[in-house]
Formats: structure tokens, C-alpha cells, sequence
């Protein structure tokens, strides 16, 4: 049998990740990173500069707007589609170097969060 506060405690812990997920989602966490596979930018891309803007542009705006999964409670997986194409999002949690992964992602002191957008091949 669980002990409440024990339970109450780590759905607190979630909540938070997932709040701090979603301040790098928003652009609110100066911390953050956002990269983009390349075989994703290639095929969203068109052949120039400009082409290449727009899509990261629709990229971003999709990860400003994706819903997740009940099975994402931290909200640090979700699957959107743009123009057509399969994109998944994925946050991952490292200490403030990123050279390894962080002790403790409720703490946004200690945690670095980079976000991946790619291709389910990407993954």
C-alpha cells in the first residue's frame, strides 16, 4: 500500500517537471535548447534559406501548440503532424553543463532541458 504523501508528493514532482516542459516548450526558459534533426529540416525544407526559415518557423509553432498523451504526464513526448509529415517532440533533462543527465528535473537550477524535434526515423 502507497502512503498519500508519498503519492502526493510525486504527482507535485510531475506537475512541475511538466510546468517547466512547458515553459521551454513556450520559448519561456532561457536555459533550454531546441534542436532539429536534419533529415527532418530536409524534409520539410525547400531549397532555399527562405524555404528552410518557414518550415522551422512551422516546426516551432507546432511545438508552442502540441497536446499530449495521458501516458506523458511530464509532457516531455508528443507526436504532431506538420504539413503532412509525422514530427515527434521529445524533452531531455541535463545538469547545467550537458554533459550528463540531471539529478533532479523539478529543480530548474540544476536541469538543462533540450527538446528534439524529429522524424519517427530520427529517433
Amino acid at each position: 500500500m502507497h502512503d498519500t504523501s508519498d503519492l502526493s508528493c510525486a504527482r507535485q514532482r510531475t506537475e512541475r517537471i511538466a510546468l517547466l516542459n512547458d515553459a521551454a516548450r513556450q520559448g519561456r526558459d532561457r536555459t533550454a535548447r531546441i534542436v532539429m534533426t536534419s533529415g527532418l529540416l530536409a524534409e520539410l525544407g525547400g531549397d532555399t534559406v527562405a524555404e528552410s526559415m518557414m518550415a522551422q518557423a512551422r516546426l516551432m509553432a507546432a511545438l508552442r501548440h502540441c497536446t499530449f498523451a495521458p501516458d506523458s504526464p511530464e509532457r516531455d513526448f508528443a507526436s504532431m503532424d506538420v504539413d503532412g509529415i509525422k514530427v515527434l517532440m521529445k524533452v531531455d533533462y541535463y545538469d547545467t553543463e550537458l554533459a550528463f543527465g540531471s539529478e533532479d528535473p523539478s529543480n530548474p537550477a540544476m536541469t538543462r532541458r533540450v527538446i528534439t524535434l524529429m522524424r519517427p526515423a530520427d529517433y
